[in-house]
């Protein structure tokens, strides 16, 4: 099935109409922040999922519960998607906990106006581009991705659901100053120290853990632990929406597989795009 049927466009981009209702979009741009509430922001594939499971158990002290009694897309849910607005969000004891796949430029006015605490991880957008062509080759609402290059070529013109990694990237680097905003890589968090990367999000949220509580906390978000969570690991979800046959959602959680994935020419090509898109950005990424 093509964009038109499977996609709409909501302010420049392409969201997945599965999950996008025009009732959802309305709920999400009325929806009232309040200063404590948690936000992780991501472009697709940028490790979301893994951000769902660290931040609720440290907001919950360490308590599996957190992350073993509600599916990861109700216990920190897409404010932009369906289930949202399901979810009595508004009754929910602060500190809240919400995901978006939004673009800066694209957050309703409550959000500029409370200033919330936001998490923004980042990932090499060539692991995100390889980790995206695995997923819609699973996904059955979203556009099968083709052949390689004709997908590559779509995911580096933003042609893709969420627009453009770089315009993405790119707004969220340049957020109000005044926006209590904490920048993470996906590369730090599986190639460096994991337990630094859990203690300086608890630092961020105000939640001063000891050292045996942050240990329990990276080794259970550890990708292969997290992966045998079956709240996490999208297992419950039918097929017929995931055919995880085809490949995991929780597939391989490495940095660096897209060596295994582009042909040089496609990396050289990925190389100019990127060099060229942003030549502007003054944030040092890991990856470079």
């Amino acid at each position: 099935m093509t964009e038109a049927e499977l996609y709409t466009t909501y302010k420049g981009v392409f969201v997945p109409s599965a999950v996008h209702s025009s009732q959802s979009l309305k709920y999400y741009e009325e929806f009232t922040f309040r200063p404590d509430d948690i936000l992780i922001v991501t472009y697709p594939k940028s490790g979301t999922t893994w951000m769902q499971e660290i931040v609720p158990l440290i907001t919950s002290g360490g308590d599996p519960a957190s992350v073993e009694t509600l599916h990861c897309w109700d216990r920190v849910p897409f404010l932009e998607e369906t289930r949202a607005s399901l979810l009595n969000l508004e009754q929910r004891p602060s500190p809240r906990m919400f995901t978006t796949h939004f673009h800066y430029n694209m957050m309703p006015p409550s959000f500029s106006e409370v200033k919330p605490k936001v998490i923004y991880v980042m990932r090499n957008p060539k692991d995100v581009f390889t980790s995206s062509f695995h997923y819609y080759e699973m996904a059955t609402f979203l556009v099968n991705p083709g052949p390689q290059s004709e997908f590559l070529q779509k995911f580096l013109d933003g042609k893709v659901i969420f627009g453009s990694w770089f315009d993405h990237v790119k707004g969220w680097l340049n957020v109000d100053e005044k926006q209590p905003i904490m920048y993470i890589s996906y590369e730090e968090m599986i190639m460096q120290d994991l337990k630094d990367a859990v203690t300086r999000i608890a630092h961020f949220l105000e939640k001063p853990l000891d050292a045996e509580v942050i240990e329990k906390i990276a080794d259970r978000c550890l990708f292969k632990n997290m992966k045998q969570n079956d709240k996490s690991n999208y297992s419950e979800v039918p097929r017929e929406f995931m055919d995880q046959t085809k490949s995991e959602f929780l597939r391989k959680g490495v940095a660096g597989d897209w060596k295994n994935q582009l042909t040089p020419e496609e990396v050289e090509y990925f190389d100019v795009v990127y060099k060229d898109k942003i030549k502007d950005v003054k944030y040092k990424f890991v990856w470079d």
